[in-house]
């Protein structure tokens, strides 16, 4: 039996641990505040947070909280009645270290940016290993985890859809906006006659399967997100990246990575009314094929297969 932790901010935690699992061959059980049908953990993010960092130990632990002492003991219980020999964390130093602490080896996804804070590296430097959903040709060269880290390439839920087939005619731009926020846009619209644009992500327009959208535009406008930008990887769309701002520069640091190995467009503040026309003919240009670097298209096998791999160490230990 493994678990796997996924956290409840955006959707594309959860995105990511259904496209492993899938592959994953022993038992599993998904942990999470989201709501459906895996344990569902209290939420901890409510009323007041004395002390939340405990003295800068912790992303997130306030003292005193209910919510927390509930989710803890969820956990907790489950860990004693369930005996996981492994717990994926995506993403959680709390959890992790409650995990380890009761003895449970812990695999924890690794994130861009600026990670060593002490919360961080106190994640990392338990982990048993850690699972990077990005390719090793575009690590970071200052991570210091990498004898510990599986690169699996960037993975989605879209790995091995057929494309939606492309209209003739107007242009079409996709925007992806995430359900994890973002930053105020401009209307692009009135400077580009020549393109229609089509909002996933905005207040009204979210839907559970962008792909038809998403594979058959001409352009995809996108935050830097790990997995929006795996999904337009799988589609092989050309992109414009946005990173918007986000705790430890995780978004700016993607998109850093992209530019620099001609994945994508990036700008790193919404372009002008009047640039619009110029980001897109720079991104038609450009293309799509060159993610096929970044997403493999077997990236969640892959990520499997080190759990899997995992397993069989911790059942061949004594």
């Amino acid at each position: 039996m493994i678990g796997y932790y996924v956290h409840h901010h955006g959707r594309g935690h959860l995105h990511r641990a259904r496209s492993v699992l899938s592959h994953v061959d022993s038992p599993s059980t998904i942990l999470s505040s989201l709501p459906g049908p895996w344990v569902e953990l209290p939420r901890d993010d409510d009323g007041p947070a004395p002390d939340p960092t405990a003295g800068g130990r912790f992303h997130w632990a306030p003292a005193h909280h209910p919510g927390l002492r509930r989710r803890m003991a969820r956990i907790a219980r489950w860990i004693e009645e369930a005996a996981p020999a492994l717990l994926v964390v995506d993403v959680s130093v709390e959890v992790a270290v409650l995990a380890r602490s009761m003895g449970v080896p812990v695999l924890v996804t690794a994130m861009r940016g600026d990670r060593t804070d002490p919360p961080h590296e106190l994640g990392y430097d338990l982990a048993h290993e850690l699972l990077a959903p990005w390719p090793a040709a575009f690590a970071d060269p200052g991570w210091r985890w990498s004898a510990k880290t599986r690169y699996v390439g960037a993975f989605s839920r879209f790995d091995g859809r057929t494309p939606a087939h492309q209209h003739g005619g107007r242009r079409r731009v996709v925007v992806l906006l995430g359900a994890g926020g973002t930053d105020q846009a401009v209307d692009p619209a009135v400077t580009t006659p020549g393109w229609d644009w089509e909002w996933f992500g905005t207040p009204g327009h979210w839907s559970p399967d962008p792909w038809a959208a998403l594979s058959s535009a001409d352009v995809v406008v996108t935050h830097a997100g790990q997995n929006a930008i795996a999904e337009v990887a799988a589609a092989r769309r050309p992109a414009v990246v946005l990173p918007q701002r986000r705790p430890f520069g995780e978004q700016a640091a993607t998109a850093d990575v992209l530019a620099r190995n001609g994945l994508a467009v990036v700008r790193h503040t919404w372009p002008t009314a009047t640039e619009w026309p110029s980001v897109l003919a720079e991104a038609v240009a450009l293309g799509g094929d060159r993610w096929v670097e970044w997403s493999p298209g077997d990236g969640a096998r892959r990520a499997a297969r080190v759990i899997d791999e995992l397993l069989e160490a911790q059942c061949a230990s004594p």
